[in-house]
């Protein structure tokens, strides 16, 4: 497909998607097929979807590049709709490109409000893959190649609320967790673990970070998933889905915290960018109107019913929350990708041995019947 040219780093399946719309795409050979992977969340709002192509086709006709050193429409636009979302007590929206930069920002902001080195992060993580983000992430696959990386990191038990104090201390900078682990293999945090957190984060004077990059915006059935839990953090991060399909990462903080950055501490050169700001307003104001997050939370329940219906001797048990929902299996999950593939459903892997469906938000009862099927053919 790409020749020789496109370094590889990513495995290839053999397809050419070459359209999509809402929950479906489409190969070069005319095959449809149903997006369960939605390049690993991005499309939770759906494929092309008309309100974001419209906001983004009108403003790559105006201007597209606009540095933050200056002000523009579109930029207002989105921090008016973002406002909309925005938890109680945060109004401060630091904008980045990607959600390992949105990472690697919120770690700087916590260096630098608190003068400490030490970072807490936990077993089965994933917040990223530039040095920063990466040194914070658990999978020793990942980090191998890249060592040294941060050394001042501690990895700590995920939902072990017994082992926080123990981790937590004077020298801690930051916390950063999330609350569901997308990449780590669909755990959900508990109340009192993440409860644990914010109690010894604030007696220490650490700041704690919740990483919604994955797991945000409508993903598991609340606006951000961390106010099911009514535990509230210093800062958050998003990404993915709030872009619409166009890349962007954010760190919002706070009121607390205020301004953090000097000019010239931070930067970033596309970071705010007209065309990103132009489809971010139009998928918050999507979201809004349509009321995402209760559509999630009966999709989410008709998905994970029909993935608890999938018996043998291969599947174990359903994990997740919302549409963000895996299938625990007692052997790889690789192998299962590329079979499903060939039934009209892309998926993807996350940990080892779990499926990982992140389907847009829109997914039908017959989408998901039609992937409760495939896999009962899959598995036999």
């Amino acid at each position: 497909m790409n020749g020789d040219v496109i370094a590889r780093y990513y495995k290839s399946y053999g397809v050419e998607i070459v359209r999509g719309f809402m929950q479906y795409v489409w190969d070069s050979r005319g095959k449809q097929y149903i997006d369960a992977n939605t390049n690993h969340g991005v499309a939770f709002l759906g494929h092309s979807n008309p309100d974001v192509v419209d906001a983004v086709v009108e403003q790559v006709r105006r201007i597209v590049s606009v540095p933050l050193n200056f002000g523009n429409e579109a930029r207002d636009a989105f921090a008016r709709s973002i406002s909309t979302i925005l938890p109680p007590g945060f109004g401060k929206v630091y904008l980045q490109n990607t959600g390992t930069e949105a990472v690697e920002t919120a770690i700087k902001i916590g260096k630098k409000v608190t003068g400490r080195k030490t970072i807490v992060a936990f077993t089965n993580s994933f917040h990223g893959r530039t040095m920063g983000s990466l040194s914070i992430t658990w999978n020793e696959a990942y980090r191998r190649a890249f060592q040294p990386l941060y050394p001042h990191v501690r990895f700590a038990p995920f939902n072990a609320p017994h082992a926080v104090d123990k981790h937590v201390d004077e020298d801690v900078c930051c916390v950063i967790v999330e609350p569901v682990q997308g990449e780590g293999g669909l755990s959900v945090a508990t109340r009192e673990f993440l409860g644990a957190l914010r109690s010894a984060t604030k007696e220490r004077g650490a700041l704690l970070i919740f990483d919604e990059i994955q797991c945000g915006f409508g993903r598991t059935g609340s606006v951000w998933a961390f106010e099911k839990y009514g535990v509230y953090p210093d800062l958050f991060t998003a990404g993915k889905a709030i872009g619409g399909g166009v890349p962007i990462g954010l760190v919002i903080a706070s009121d607390a915290l205020g301004e953090v950055f000097q000019p010239g501490e931070h930067g970033s050169t596309f970071a705010g960018n007209a065309l990103a700001m132009a489809a971010a307003a139009a998928a918050i104001r999507h979201f809004v109107e349509r009321d995402v997050p209760t559509v999630v939370r009966a999709a989410g329940k008709a998905l994970m019913d029909a993935l608890s219906s999938v018996k043998g001797r291969t599947a174990l048990r359903v994990k997740g929350d919302g549409l963000m929902v895996g299938l625990e299996l007692r052997v790889k999950a690789e192998p299962f990708v590329e079979r499903l593939l060939e039934r009209g459903v892309m998926a993807l892997t996350a940990s080892v041995n779990v499926l990982r469906f992140l389907p847009p938000y829109m997914i039908s009862e017959d989408d998901i019947d039609h992937i409760r099927r495939a896999l009962l053919e899959v598995l036999q």
